[in-house]
């Protein structure tokens, strides 16, 4: 049985998960790691979705504001043994109601290039390539998208 929980950075699940996405991501991102992960800390992150199946956490994701009426997606992330199965689509969208529930209007996130699985997600979700923003700006290891939910 799988549930979607709502959740905030505390929680002690989501800070695994995000620990085997760093060690991933850093061996994805090879020398441009550290750049990135700067702008990936999870301290004071108030918007958490975690997929649990089983009792098991498997997959996360949360938002952060960026602007008064956009959304930041944040630390998307499944275990590769439960990858294929639908649940980054299930986070995206729960990310994405809870956003527009609180008044949001507009989602905006970055990913890289090296993450192909990450940039078929976002496109297959009906999410908008965009030119990269703040400190992505420039970046051509950077992909940047937005998508509206209202």
């Amino acid at each position: 049985m799988q549930i979607l929980l709502r959740t905030d950075s505390t929680n002690p699940d989501f800070v695994a998960l995000v620990r085997l996405l760093d060690a991933e991501l850093a061996v994805r991102d090879g020398d441009d790691h550290d750049f990135y992960h700067q702008f990936n800390k999870i301290d004071h992150i108030r918007h958490v979705v975690l997929v649990v199946e089983d009792g098991r956490p498997v997959a996360c994701g949360a938002f952060k504001e960026f602007a008064p009426d956009t959304v930041e997606i944040k630390r998307m992330f499944t275990l590769p043994e439960a990858r294929g199965r639908g649940m980054a689509i299930r986070i995206l969208a729960e990310l994405e109601a809870w956003a527009a529930e609180l008044s949001y209007k507009k989602c905006v996130l970055e990913t890289g290039i090296n993450q192909p699985e990450a940039i078929a997600l976002y496109r297959k979700c009906a999410w908008r390539q965009i030119p990269n923003y703040g400190q992505y700006a420039g970046v051509d290891t950077s992909l940047c998208f937005e998508k509206s939910i209202r």
